[in-house]
């Protein structure tokens, strides 16, 4: 009985065990936003860029999602240049970059924007379980002063309930 192991295929099954390897969140986009739908699309990104991402050297903080001639852009995200890249070919680090959606979907998400003076935000950049970088975006309604209050309330009593039962664990 000769019995062979596929490494390859061990590698596949971690790699599908973790769903995603996280880049950058944009955290005050759920603080400024009330999110309404999100969609997970792919990104157009230079050789540079992508040695970036791998090393966790972008800021998606100011940046947002813009739809002109039935395109979608990513405005404004900042994706470093490294040391150890090409010092001649260095690409723009806040460059305009290509999202990259079916048609359909560009045309629902155009007409909502328009007609409901929604925005489109982007939420988080990261690998899939494919290894490949895509862009988590979102169709948001921008917050008013007092909801961004009231989810502030709501952040410290759940910091507070989090406390005490801790504490109480702690006491037992």
């Amino acid at each position: 009985m000769n019995t062979k192991i596929n490494f390859k295929d061990k590698r596949v099954q971690s790699r599908e065990n973790n769903a995603y390897k996280l880049i950058n969140k944009h955290k005050k986009a759920y603080f400024d936003y009330e999110i309404l739908e999100t969609l997970e699309v792919g990104i157009v990104l230079f050789g540079s860029e992508v040695k970036a991402a791998r090393a966790l050297a972008v800021n998606l903080k100011d940046s947002f999602v813009r739809i002109m001639k039935g395109e979608a852009f990513l405005f404004n995200a900042h994706f470093s240049a490294l040391t150890h890249t090409n010092t001649h070919f260095r690409p723009d680090e806040r460059r305009t970059r290509k999202l990259l959606l079916h048609r359909r979907q560009i045309d629902k998400w155009f007409g909502k924007v328009a007609t409901q003076s929604l925005a489109i935000v982007p939420l988080s950049i990261y690998f899939n379980h494919k290894n490949i970088i895509k862009l988590e975006i979102a169709l948001a309604r921008g917050k008013k002063l007092y909801d961004k209050r009231e989810s502030l309330k709501q952040k410290e009593l759940k910091k507070e309930a989090q406390s005490s039962l801790k504490n109480a664990l702690k006491g037992l």
